[in-house]
């Protein structure tokens, strides 16, 4: 019999590096890190992750290479109880994120270097398990089609992540049923000055539901059934945002397979991603089902 999963999560795995600084240094300038942190990284895992310390069984289908750091992000993954019978070993470098956080306003900028891809062929319908969700970063565009393709006959929810206005995803939001998306792609890809306004020109790629993240600004939702939902971001001592966004990711999912409404979805998310931001990495911070429901009820404040 077929595995089952309560998510399939498709896309890029890297190894991350981050180094820790007091402060962004000038052009040429020679620093020292005051911190280290190497994880595995990648939104899709990440939310992986996320899912898999929430409680739930998510499964992992990626490219890693034959090298010391794709068997680090596989025994990652293995230890938070990710599958990773999908994960494809290939004779290449592993991808590597390497990065730098500020201290004190968490502010982090990452530079990747991608080698690995995955591609249509890759996915072969007659090994999938079964799963819940499927959720994608579409990165490997045409591969994350075929899997969206194969969860829509299923009536399998599709999830997609797009951070950044960094490829094409036009031609897969027509498949997705869950667009949770950061600002810095919304308003870019629509040309508008607003998040509302940016939600209302992608429900015509996407019928779904819409959730744009606007970091401590927080998140605004939009579906059918409850019109806008406007969601604070919870105030905490920030230490890193990196994976911020892909913890968001996981907890929402979860969010959506207990069958939470879009407003508890979001506030779950929120929380997770919060609790994530007091911890180096983009991993270390993510809370249990346990830690963030009993930090949502503490009363944390929310920014305005």
């Amino acid at each position: 019999m077929a595995k089952r999963f309560d998510c399939l999560g498709l896309g890029i795995a890297p190894a991350d590096i981050l180094m820790q600084i007091e402060k962004y240094p000038e052009p040429g300038a020679k620093i020292d890190a005051v911190g280290l942190t190497i994880q595995g990284g990648g939104p899709i895992p990440t939310a992986m992750v996320t899912m898999a310390r929430l409680g739930m069984k998510p499964a992992l289908m990626a490219a890693v290479g034959d090298d010391i750091f794709g068997r680090f992000v596989i025994d990652e993954l293995n230890k938070e109880g990710v599958d990773t019978s999908g994960v494809i070993v290939r004779r290449k470098p592993t991808a590597i994120a390497c990065g730098w956080v500020e201290n004190g306003s968490g502010r982090r900028t990452i530079v990747a270097k991608l080698s690995l891809h995955l591609s249509p062929r890759d996915i072969k319908y007659s090994s999938l398990p079964n799963f819940r969700a499927a959720h994608l970063d579409g990165r490997d565009l045409d591969a994350c089609m075929k899997l969206a393709r194969f969860a829509r006959r299923k009536n399998v929810p599709v999830i997609l992540d797009v951070g950044s206005m960094r490829n094409d995803v036009s031609a897969l939001l027509p498949l997705v049923d869950h667009l949770i998306c950061a600002e810095a792609f919304a308003l870019p890809y629509t040309r508008k000055k607003n998040v509302k306004s940016a939600i209302e020109c992608l429900r015509y790629k996407c019928l779904g539901t819409i959730v744009v993240t606007s970091g401590i600004r927080g998140s605004t939702g939009f579906s059918e059934e409850t019109g806008f939902i406007r969601q604070g971001a919870f105030k905490v001592k920030t230490v890193d945002t990196t994976g911020a966004g892909d913890v968001y990711h996981g907890a929402y999912i979860v969010g959506l397979l207990d069958r939470m409404s879009l407003k508890q979805r979001m506030e779950l998310a929120s929380a997770a991603a919060a609790m994530k931001c007091t911890r180096p990495g983009g991993r270390t911070g993510i809370p249990t089902m346990h830690e963030v429901r009993a930090f949502i009820k503490s009363g944390v404040p929310r920014y305005a």
